[in-house]
Parts: C-alpha cells; sequence; structure tokens
C-alpha cells in the first residue's frame, strides 16, 4: 500500500465585526477571521495538507480569491471538492491532525462539532480527526489578537 504525508498551514486577519468561522462552526466572539470565502483558517490548512499529500498543487491553486465563484463559500465545499479531487487520483484521506493557535475564544467547547463537520464531509471517522488549540503566549500577532494561524497533517493511502 503506497501512503502520502500532507502538511498544511493558514493564516488569516481577525477583524471586528466578522463571523468567527472555524471547521464549519460559528464561535461565539466579537471578531473574526477575513478572507475571500468564510476564512476558515482550519478547513483551509486541512485542504492544503490534503492537495499537498497528493501533489495537487494547493488551495489558492484550485480556488483563487480573485474568482467570484469562490466568494463567502463555506469553506467545507472547498473541502469537499478536495476530497474528489484526491479521489480521482485513486487515494482515500487516513486521518487529520490539526493545530489552532489563537488566544480567544476558547476553542475546547467547539472542537466535537468541529470534528462532526469535518467528518460528514471527508467520510472520516471522528475518531480520526485530531483537532488541537494552543495560544502564543500573548506574543505577536496572534497574542495580540490580529489573526489565527492553523497547521494541519494528513495521510492519504492509494486505493
Amino acid at each position: 500500500m503506497k501512503i502520502k504525508v500532507g502538511f498544511g498551514f493558514d493564516v488569516h486577519q481577525i477583524k471586528e465585526g466578522h463571523p468567527f468561522i472555524v471547521g464549519g462552526v460559528q464561535l461565539e466572539h466579537h471578531a473574526g477571521a477575513f478572507g475571500h470565502s468564510d476564512a476558515d483558517v482550519l478547513v483551509h490548512a486541512i485542504c492544503d495538507a490534503i492537495l499537498g499529500a497528493a501533489n495537487l498543487e494547493d488551495i489558492g491553486y484550485h480556488f483563487p480569491n480573485t474568482d467570484m465563484k469562490w466568494k463567502g463559500i463555506s469553506s467545507l465545499l472547498l473541502l469537499k471538492e478536495c476530497i474528489r479531487l484526491i479521489s480521482e487520483k485513486n487515494f482515500v484521506l487516513g486521518n487529520i491532525d490539526a493545530m489552532l493557535c489563537l488566544e480567544a475564544p476558547k476553542i475546547k467547547p467547539y472542537i466535537q462539532a468541529m470534528k462532526a463537520n469535518i467528518a460528514e464531509v471527508t467520510g472520516l471517522d471522528v475518531e480520526d480527526i485530531s483537532i488541537k488549540a494552543t495560544t502564543n503566549e500573548t506574543m505577536g500577532f496572534i497574542g495580540r489578537q490580529e489573526g489565527v494561524v492553523a497547521y494541519a497533517v494528513c495521510l492519504l493511502e492509494k486505493k
């Protein structure tokens, strides 16, 4: 069996008055991530990990922020398209391990819903999706709550 590992990274500005969507869940917070789509930093990092493992370029290649087709779209739909793309190359997703880095809000109350959303789109069992969070100890743009970062790795298996 052939396996491939992918790594993804994403970062978005946090701006007052924007919804904060992470893992397809709207977080209760006064500010949110800003971007062309729904700015779901977690799902974007997962998409890049999946695309990278399959050697299919990156999220910007498939869903450019210059294309109005993707304006405001749910990133879960982008993830669904990434799963379709890897299936065309005879890959299946084995697991996801992701890390969020932000000061606020606390992510723990939302993790199970995020995992459920991602599992539904990817076909994975929630036990094959790990989502963790940390802060930046008040340092830098993350510490000042000006941005949010996500990292993700995944495993693909050839059918």
